[in-house]
């Protein structure tokens, strides 16, 4: 069952700290850029991940081709694709040991979070985390720690 509660999503908006953006763009008009850009603000160190752009910079972070070049822990995985698109992220998801998929507004895979579930994963369907930061009144995280 995906998270629903207030509780739920503040509970995993809160314990994380790295997001991967599957589906992130260098396009400050797609919303992708303007989440990731709002979300580090709030302190997340988000990773953008899009093999059209791989090798660019998108608000300063690298962008990588796929979940397992990141070589890094990942808290979320946030899903910027369309719905059939969201079982092989899931798969990486699971791949890389990502603690959550959260999937975008508009975005319901019903058997891909049935898989993530499965795999120990928490997940998010149709939201958007900017939106539940702001609607939650969440403050900003704790940066990542260098390792």
């Amino acid at each position: 069952m995906p998270l629903s509660t207030d509780d739920e999503i503040r509970d995993l908006l809160g314990g994380a700290r790295t997001i991967a953006m599957v589906g992130a763009s260098d396009r400050p008009d797609r919303a992708s850029y303007g989440v990731m850009e709002f979300l580090q603000g709030q302190g997340y160190r988000v990773m953008p991940v899009n093999p059209q752009i791989t090798g660019e910079h998108v608000l300063g972070e690298y962008v990588w081709r796929e979940l397992s070049q990141i070589g890094e822990p990942i808290d979320i995985v946030d899903v910027f694709r369309r719905s059939e698109a969201v079982d092989e992220v899931v798969d990486a998801a699971i791949a890389v040991g990502a603690k959550a998929v959260w999937m975008q507004l508009g975005v319901v895979n019903e058997a891909a979070a049935a898989k993530a579930e499965a795999a120990g994963l928490k997940v998010v369907m149709d939201r958007c985390p900017k939106i539940e930061i702001r609607r939650l009144g969440l403050s900003p995280v704790a940066p990542p720690q260098a390792t």
